[in-house]
This record gives C-alpha cells, sequence and structure tokens, in this order.
C-alpha cells in the first residue's frame, strides 16, 4: 500500500494516495455549541481526485473543470511552521496559540464561551477543559491547546480526510484532513505535518492550499449540498 498523502497538482486537483478514508460530514447546531452529522457515503479508493477548483460537477471529486476554466491553483500559503506563526493568548491556567487560519466552522464556541475567553478564565478547572475542547475541536488546527508546562494537548485522530456541509449557514465547507497526512505542494516541498487542518475547495482561498473562510462569502455549494442526509 502506497504511504498515504496528499499531492497539490499544479493548477489541479488534490491527489490522494495510500488509500485515505474519505466520508462526508455536516456541521450542525447543538445549543451554543457544534457537532458532526453523517453525510452521504463516499467510495473507499486506494487513490482518488479531489476538487480543488470548485467547478467540478462531481463533487467532491475533480472532473477536469480546472482545466476548461483556466484554474490558478497558485499557492499562497506560509509554509513556516505553525508555532513561528501563531501568537499565543496566555490564560491562568493554559494558553492557547492561534494562526489566524480560519474555515467558520465554530467550533471554538462552547456553551460557556469561546475558545479565547475560556482561556482567559482557566483558572477555573470546568472552562480550562472547556478551552481545550473548543481548541482540539477546531478542523483548521488554527487553534493548540498548551498547558502551563508547554505541552501540547492534541486530539487523537485517525488519518482520514472529511468534506464539509454546513448546514446552518446553507453553504458547503472545506476538506478536513485528519491524522498527520502530509500534504505536497505543486512545487515537491511538503508543509508542515499536522494533526488537523482544512484544504480549501471552493477555489477562492487568498492563502491557497488551505482554507480561509471564502467558501462563506462566495455562498459555495457544490452539487452535493442539497442532498443530505437527515
Amino acid at each position: 500500500m502506497d504511504k498515504r498523502k496528499i499531492k497539490i497538482i499544479k493548477n489541479g486537483p488534490y491527489k490522494i494516495t495510500g488509500k485515505v478514508p474519505l466520508r462526508e460530514k455536516i456541521i450542525v447546531p447543538k445549543g451554543n455549541q457544534y457537532e458532526y452529522r453523517d453525510g452521504k457515503e463516499l467510495p473507499d479508493t486506494d487513490g482518488y481526485l479531489l476538487c480543488r477548483c470548485g467547478h467540478s460537477k462531481k463533487h467532491p471529486f475533480c472532473d477536469g473543470a480546472h482545466s476548461k476554466i483556466k484554474f490558478d491553483g497558485t499557492e499562497t500559503a506560509s509554509k513556516k511552521p505553525f508555532k513561528e506563526r501563531a501568537e499565543i493568548l496566555e490564560g491562568p491556567g493554559i494558553n492557547l496559540l492561534d494562526d489566524g487560519r480560519c474555515a467558520y466552522a465554530r467550533f471554538c464556541h462552547r456553551n460557556d464561551g469561546d475558545a479565547w475567553e475560556l482561556t482567559e478564565e482557566s483558572h477555573d478547572e470546568h472552562l480550562r477543559e472547556e478551552a481545550i475542547i473548543a481548541a482540539k475541536e477546531c478542523p483548521a488546527g488554527r487553534l493548540l491547546a498548551v498547558t502551563k508546562n508547554n505541552e501540547d494537548i492534541e486530539p487523537e485522530l485517525e488519518p482520514s480526510i472529511e468534506i464539509l456541509q454546513d448546514e446552518e449557514l446553507n453553504v458547503s465547507g472545506p476538506i478536513y484532513v485528519k491524522g498527520y497526512i502530509p500534504i505536497e505542494s505543486a512545487d515537491g516541498e511538503v508543509y508542515e505535518v499536522r494533526n488537523r487542518q482544512t484544504l480549501c475547495r471552493c477555489g477562492k482561498s487568498k492563502i491557497k492550499p488551505f482554507c480561509d473562510l471564502a467558501h462563506v462569502n462566495a455562498n459555495f455549494k457544490d452539487n452535493n449540498s442539497d442532498d443530505k442526509k437527515h
């Protein structure tokens, strides 16, 4: 079996190899928080191509539309490691690192406040645990909770890819890459391998290949977004 990897094709799709499980997940509100619901089933194959331009008629898969529209998929995201880019919010019980790469999945919001508010109130044990959950559930990896002993707190995630749909906003979200799957740029350089990252699939992000919530502003909907399981 090939090693799991995502290869970015110049001005083309994401090429996934190594039998990475592919699922669709729907973001749904639950009180002041959010959770996932299973979406439609997607085929399991050893390798597949995922659309990056946003114009495929076979979402989430590539159908060659990038060539027809002359898609400019130039990668503009910084390749500096997360901790060199992130700002630090020091709380009394925990610290929060934030690199600003937001996919607007809203899992950073909890019933008792958002990740930043909870970090500032982390002297309280319950609120500290809530701050940790808020950071761990950020699919973009924008947020990382760090103990006062400087230990990173990451969830245990199996390598997989999830195609996100957003029921509340009625848009199609990014590609959630889980479990330290390497992402190789079109020029052959590998981005920092991380546990949680979201890749743009609407084609409009300003920090390609990563999501910057452009799908929300663009009201991006793939052709599967109206066929969700309830």
